[in-house]
């Protein structure tokens, strides 16, 4: 019988709500183990002169407790 854990996280990219979940999960891999999913909370992005200037992710990663 496995137990998870959920955390959330929220990561910023120039590039893409993609990149910024990418980042997410690259920067949480260094430090948690056994990550099994993930779940997109929400998608925000700072605006500059009316275009996007940083697209932000916020998502729930879970990941399974080790015995």
């Amino acid at each position: 019988m496995a137990v998870a854990r959920v955390t959330r996280l929220t990561a910023s990219s120039p590039t893409s709500w993609q990149a910024a979940v990418q980042e997410a999960i690259d920067r949480a891999s260094k430090t948690l183990r056994g990550l099994t999913g993930l779940e997109v909370v929400s998608q925000k992005a700072k605006i500059v002169d009316g275009k996007i200037a940083e697209y932000r992710a916020t998502i729930d990663v879970t990941f399974i407790l080790e015995d």
